[in-house]
């Protein structure tokens, strides 16, 4: 009997191992996708100056289209996206990532901050810790503002 305890006890503690390790594998590729796509953003961004980037700005929408490209293609897809406060939907429809606008010291040019969501779920760290999502942040360069 004290030898099938022990085989019982090994096999929970490489069950708990392998759980803990795919989630690890698990947020490393959501990580390098949310800041794949992070970047990609940003520089669409600074690329079409912001013009047709965002929900409700001006331009033909080439910058959205580029944007939906790259997250399919990085297959980029946060469930629970929420905005900081203050922040607005990049795209409503879709709600891939979050922006605030703010003028530059210039004052002849904005800098948009992006923010996109690398998504989890290790269950340790879900159930005991309560913490389900991270998200990262980045500026882009001054951008000219749109008349």
């Amino acid at each position: 009997m004290k030898d099938a305890f022990g085989g019982i006890m090994s096999l929970v503690f490489i069950a708990i191992f392998l759980d803990i390790n795919e989630g690890i594998l698990g947020f490393i590729v959501s990580n390098s996708k949310a800041y794949r796509m992070k970047n990609a953003i940003i520089s669409y961004v600074e690329q079409y100056e912001g013009a047709g980037c965002f929900s409700g700005s001006g331009g033909n929408g080439t910058c959205q289209k580029k944007i939906l490209e790259s997250a399919q293609r990085f297959g980029y897809s946060p469930p629970n996206l929420k905005c900081p406060r203050g922040d607005n939907w990049g795209m409503d429809s879709q709600k891939l990532f979050c922006y605030s606008k703010r003028d530059s010291d210039s004052g002849n040019n904005n800098v948009y901050s992006i923010v996109t969501q690398v998504d989890i779920n290790i269950p340790i760290i879900t159930n005991i810790m309560g913490i389900s999502f991270f998200q990262v942040h980045g500026d882009t360069k001054p951008v000219k503002k749109n008349k």
